[in-house]
């Protein structure tokens, strides 16, 4: 296993689209949202594993998440959970771990992803990142994995790439483009040279602090100027107070987009992004009329048809004449919305802090 290999896990989001089971105090990447009998941080640390050190891989989550990773990654010692006192999106939270890792080894290649993934192909997965990491440690690229689309999806970024190749399998990247409408992504699946942003990223930590310093010089000053105080007593005071300087962007706005030095590899391994109670549906075992129970123990339905159902195991729950809806209980909340109108459970939740305030949320 290479010495020179990091994994730096992002867990500082809310998870507001699988609300009422995803609360701020407890948000779904540290719930068993698919039923595996493990939480989708435990998975994504357990991934990590088989591509380096244990004592290589970091996670940066929000400062009041700490007890919960330590419960659920007992394995990983203090210095590897790195917590920010206020959320900034991932440009700050990516310049924290990489400048950090930076400073320890210069050496360093390192794999950034998002910690609430599902991965179906795991040694498919582990393959590409191999690859991504070998490629990124012997040149000057940013690198990003791509999914090769199966359907015109409008929940998802696209990726654009060229026919400039580098080792036969990363194309150098065009364009990067925002959730589309259904008539773009339309276009985009048929012109064939599109891929899905998997938010997955791999550089060495030479090239990605160098484009922090290109494009995002502001940031680049506030976490090269810590260096000092990095894996010392006096980090974690020193970066809370500087974190409230950053500005509020994404790593893809800020860099990624900007940036001319961006390869992408484009990647099958069973990749969903669990962005919203669709894609659980999608992945979930069905009965013969298309209904998905998580759990199934006290659930019995009626004449309903292709419905995402995930209540309390110790609840019984009896649905009858329901047909494409989503029905979720949790945190004395429960939840029932058509399938095809989960894209309002944001709206929604905004809608319940504002009545009833924040204990709900």
């Amino acid at each position: 296993m290479n010495e020179n290999y990091y994994a730096i896990i992002m867990a500082g989001g809310i998870g507001s689209r699988f609300w009422p089971i995803s609360r701020t105090t407890h948000p779904k990447q540290f719930i068993d949202i698919l039923g595996t009998g493990k939480t989708l941080i435990q998975n994504t640390y357990e991934r990590f594993l088989k591509v380096c050190p244990k004592e290589n891989i970091y996670v940066v989550t929000n400062e009041n998440y700490t007890k919960l990773v330590k419960q659920q990654l007992p394995d990983m010692a203090d210095q590897q959970i790195l917590t920010e006192p206020v959320m900034r999106n991932t440009a700050p939270c990516v310049a924290y771990g990489c400048f950090k890792i930076e400073s320890l080894n210069p050496n360093a290649a390192i794999v950034v992803a998002p910690s609430d993934q599902q991965i179906l192909d795991e040694e498919a997965f582990i393959t590409a990142i191999e690859k991504s990491l070998a490629t990124a440690a012997a040149n000057d690229y940013l690198i990003t994995l791509g999914i090769k689309p199966s359907r015109p999806d409008t929940g998802y970024g696209y990726i654009q790439y060229t026919d400039n190749v580098i080792n036969d399998e990363f194309h150098k990247v065009k364009t990067f483009t925002e959730k589309p409408t259904l008539e773009i992504a339309k276009t985009f699946i048929q012109s064939g040279d599109f891929l899905w942003n998997a938010g997955i990223f791999v550089w060495s930590a030479r090239a990605i602090v160098k484009a922090f310093g290109q494009h995002l010089p502001d940031m680049h000053e506030i976490f090269a100027e810590a260096r000092s105080v990095y894996n010392s007593d006096n980090e974690k005071q020193y970066i809370h107070t500087a974190y409230q300087q950053c500005i509020n962007i994404s790593i893809d706005y800020g860099i990624m987009e900007k940036a001319d030095n961006v390869y992408v590899l484009p990647s099958d391994f069973g990749w969903s992004d669990l962005g919203t109670w669709a894609s659980i549906y999608d992945l979930a075992e069905k009965d013969y009329v298309g209904n998905a129970v998580i759990p199934a123990e006290k659930v019995i339905m009626y004449d309903s048809s292709n419905c995402m159902v995930n209540v309390p195991g110790e609840k019984l729950v009896i649905l009858q004449g329901l047909h494409d809806f989503i029905v979720v209980e949790s945190n004395n909340s429960l939840l029932i919305c058509p399938r095809d109108q989960e894209q309002n459970v944001k709206q929604i939740v905004n809608d319940v802090k504002s009545r009833f305030g924040a204990k709900y949320i």
